[in-house]
C-alpha cells in the first residue's frame, strides 16, 4: 500500500496535480493538530479530574477549549459516558458525520450502509461484529450524529489504572473506544 501511495503521489507531483509541501502539512496537521490521539488525551483529562470531567460532560465543544483544542467540525460535539450500566455508541445513519478534529479520519466502515443501518436496529449484534460482549442487563444507547451535532464517548476507566498519569492514561483509549464499537484496553494491555 505504501508503495502504491508513493507511487501515486509522484505521478500526480510531476503532472503538476499535487503540491508535495502541500501534503506534508496536511500529513502534519493530521499527525499533530488532528486525530484520535487527541481525543485520547481529552478522555485521560476527564479519568483524572473530575471537574474536567463534569465540564466535558456539560459541555464537550467548551471543555475541549480549556485544552486549548477548537473543533472546527460540526458545531457541538457531545460527550456521552459510558458506566456500569450504560454502554455508548456513535453512528450516522445519513451520511457520515463524525468529529474528526477529535478522532481522526473516520474508518470506512463508519461510512458504509450496513453499520448505519444496522446500528440502530441492531447495537448489540454489530457491537459483536466488532468483539465486544456486553452483559444482557447492560443498555446500549445510540447516538445519531448531524452536521451540527457530534458525539464522543467517554469510556469506562479501566481498573489499575490509579495513580497513572495522563499520558500513560491516554494509551489505553482507541478511537473504537470513543467511537463506542471497541472498549478501552485494560492496564495489562500497556503495562509498562
Amino acid at each position: 500500500m505504501q508503495l502504491r501511495v508513493r507511487a501515486l503521489e509522484t505521478v500526480l507531483t510531476e503532472k503538476g496535480y499535487v503540491d508535495p509541501a502541500a501534503l506534508d502539512r496536511i500529513i502534519e496537521a493530521y499527525e499533530t493538530r488532528i486525530g484520535p490521539h487527541i481525543g485520547a488525551r481529552v478522555v485521560a483529562r476527564a479519568w483524572a479530574d473530575p471537574t474536567f470531567k463534569k465540564a466535558l460532560l456539560a459541555d464537550a465543544s467548551q471543555a475541549i477549549e480549556t485544552l486549548g483544542l477548537e473543533q472546527k467540525v460540526g458545531d457541538h460535539l457531545i460527550a456521552v459516558e459510558n458506566t456500569a450500566s450504560t454502554h455508548n455508541m456513535i453512528v450516522c445513519t445519513l451520511c457520515s458525520c463524525y468529529p474528526w478534529d477529535v478522532l481522526g479520519l473516520p474508518p470506512a466502515w463508519y461510512k458504509s450502509t450496513p453499520y448505519r443501518a444496522r446500528t440502530v436496529k441492531e447495537p448489540r449484534t454489530v457491537l459483536a461484529d466488532f468483539g465486544v460482549t456486553l452483559p444482557a442487563d447492560k443498555t446500549i444507547r445510540v447516538w445519531d450524529s448531524t452536521a451540527e451535532t457530534r458525539f464522543i464517548v467517554l469510556p469506562m476507566r479501566p481498573e489499575g489504572t490509579e495513580g497513572w498519569s495522563e499520558e500513560r492514561l491516554a494509551s489505553l483509549v482507541t478511537r473504537d473506544s470513543m467511537i463506542g464499537t471497541g472498549l478501552a484496553k485494560t492496564a495489562s494491555e500497556v503495562a509498562a
